[in-house]
């Protein structure tokens, strides 16, 4: 994501420069090719990691530190606090337990920082080794990634996303802590925070009142892990921000000056108490002004969480979202926290559901700010920001603004979902500009979304649908046909969409308009052999193009094929024929028997 300024619109990602072959035309593709460009790094350096002694040369001048291969590996082995900590930085928790245990077996006693060291480590991480990027997951873990899956249906982002770790009852981060000859501040701080992170709400609260009761003073982050807990250990809206308040309190007594964390975690705490939020969100917003303290792009993104409950849109809203981007407007923002990659497409959300084009050109121009694009989030919020944004133009704005931005955003940085190519469908009815179909048919190839049958159907049934001049019908039927070889390959490496039958009529309607006869009578014995059966509408625009180069065998041939299909027009339509028509003795009788039989037969 270089700079949105110098940026070529036709070019991929950059992350794709140095393999052309490996361009991505659609976002699974973008998907497939980034993670396994990501995988074959780490691949790499699993290697060099696993087998130091083979990457000793060091040819770069001067030295680059990260391109040597890391220690991954123990090299203390004896009992000692040295090999405690050591463990500790190579961030092996089982192993660094045992070792604890030794320790105390042997009865050594661990120095406080050591063993503070420790337990930060277990309570970071719950209690488990943490999942290494290259080793496959412990089998407990995996079991359990899986069921919570099926709990949870939906489409999976990342396999880490799953995996719930949870608080074991007397895990080691409780036994150890309870071993400790002196439990001070950071100790229970490390307790607290890895009792929230894994979800023992209540116990956190408990630790807490037993570090009260050890008259100990609790410090900013312990206490932000207890406000973002509150919601979790009371029922109605008015006890959970009463705990707020209380807390906050404390925090006023012992004199802990509170950070950007905490009052967003005041803020995400508030999203989930009911209507009271809304006066109390815009309080915190100006007690954070009055400490000095800027708001990050996440507090924002709360604010407008809590006035943007899914209910319908009211006009007070509007005017906070005004306000939100006036606050923000010109900024640029670091990332301070993870829910600060949130904010720019929930943002755009609300722009798409109040139909705010002024704003949605707002929020846009904030992520072109600076380097506010890295606060975008990865590759699928991106593609849910852009795909708001591209539904709301197509919405709102002229089909030629539509047009500067498709051209701007794809496929540079959005890849459309078939959703997003018929909105545009869509837009170029609207002001129609249906001629640019055929241009944009050749994007919906290369996106890869030319087997999703509605879309082709939607496409097929605009072109069908007017009269236009004899150029547009010529571009409309080569697109057509192109659309027709691609029902044809079907059984390629990819799947053809299924002969609908609105398809074929739609595709030998556009023929027949482009005066392409040949083809458009081809696409009618396809119509036989597809066990498909041809509208009425058809048969008359036939007649009407056979009309026009007064050819009576092809009249004769189509009633033939009408009594085939079994169609209730069938005797009127030869009847037109024997009236419009010079048609010779033999023709007649075929016709007048037609008529008969097809009567005779209903």
């Amino acid at each position: 994501m270089h700079n949105h300024h110098f940026q070529d619109p036709t070019a991929p990602h950059y992350m794709f420069q140095d393999d052309p072959y490996l361009t991505p035309r659609t976002s699974a593709e973008f998907k497939l090719y980034s993670l396994s460009q990501e995988s074959g790094r780490m691949a790499a350096n699993h290697i060099v990691n696993k087998n130091p002694k083979f990457f000793q040369k060091d040819f770069a001048e001067p030295h680059i530190p990260c391109l040597m291969p890391e220690t991954m590996e123990l090299r203390i082995e004896e009992v000692s606090e040295a090999a405690l900590l050591e463990r500790i930085m190579l961030r092996k928790v089982k192993a660094a337990v045992d070792m604890y245990d030794q320790l105390l077996q042997a009865g050594t006693t661990v120095s406080t920082d050591a063993s503070n060291d420790l337990l930060d480590l277990i309570c970071l991480y719950g209690d488990r080794d943490p999942v290494q990027d290259d080793k496959p997951e412990a089998e407990d873990v995996a079991q359990e990634a899986q069921e919570e899956g099926r709990r949870r249906k939906g489409r999976l982002r990342r396999a880490s996303d799953l995996v719930k770790i949870v608080w074991r009852e007397n895990n080691n981060a409780e036994r150890i802590f309870n071993l400790l000859p002196e439990r001070d501040t950071r100790a229970y701080s490390a307790l607290i925070r890895g009792m929230v992170k894994y979800g023992a709400h209540v116990k956190a609260f408990n630790a807490y009142t037993d570090m009260l009761n050890n008259r100990l003073t609790a410090d900013v982050h312990t206490f932000n892990a207890l406000i973002s807990a509150a919601p979790e250990v009371r029922e109605r809206y008015t006890e959970k921000w009463d705990l707020i308040v209380e807390l906050l309190k404390q925090m006023n007594e012992q004199k802990v000056k509170p950070n950007l964390l905490t009052f967003n975690a005041v803020l995400k705490a508030l999203r989930r108490c009911g209507s009271l939020a809304r006066a109390l969100s815009l309080h915190t917003l100006s007690e954070m002004k009055a400490m000095g303290i800027a708001p990050s792009l996440a507090s924002f993104d709360h604010v407008l969480g809590i006035f943007y409950k899914a209910a319908s849109p009211s006009q007070v809203q509007t005017d906070i979202l005004q306000e939100v981007m006036t606050e923000v407007a010109g900024k640029t923002f670091v990332a301070q926290e993870p829910d600060d990659v949130n904010f720019f497409s929930s943002a755009m959300r609300i722009c798409l559901d109040t139909k705010d084009i002024e704003a949605a050109y707002r929020v846009h121009d904030l992520l072109r700010l600076g380097e506010n694009w890295r606060l975008l989030g990865d590759s699928f919020q991106q593609g849910i920001y852009y795909g708001r944004m591209f539904n709301l133009l197509c919405m709102m704005e002229h089909i030629d603004v539509v047009l500067k931005w498709y051209k701007e955003l794809i496929p540079s940085l959005y890849y459309p979902n078939p959703q997003g190519m018929r909105d545009l469908l869509q837009a170029l009815d609207t002001d129609n500009r249906l001629d640019m179909i055929p241009q944009i048919w050749k994007d919906i190839r290369r996106m890869g979304h030319d087997n999703k049958s509605d879309l082709v159907d939607e496409l097929l049934s605009l072109m069908a649908r007017d009269k236009h001049s004899p150029e547009i019908q010529e571009s409309f039927a080569v697109c057509a046909l192109d659309v027709r070889s691609l029902y044809e390959q079907g059984q390629g490496a990819r799947m053809a969409p299924e002969w609908t039958a609105t398809a074929m009529t739609n595709i030998t309607s556009i023929l027949l308009a482009a005066q392409k006869k040949q083809q458009a009578w081809d696409m009618l014995k396809l119509f036989k052999t597809k066990n498909r059966v041809p509208s009425e509408e058809l048969m008359e625009e036939f007649l009407a193009s056979i009309k026009s180069s007064n050819d009576p065998q092809h009249a004769v041939e189509l009633v033939q094929i009408s009594a085939s299909f079994c169609l209730h027009s069938t005797p009127k339509l030869a009847e037109r024929v024997l009236q419009e028509f010079e048609l010779s003795e033999e023709q007649k009788t075929i016709l007048s028997e037609l008529e008969v039989s097809t009567e005779v037969s209903e």
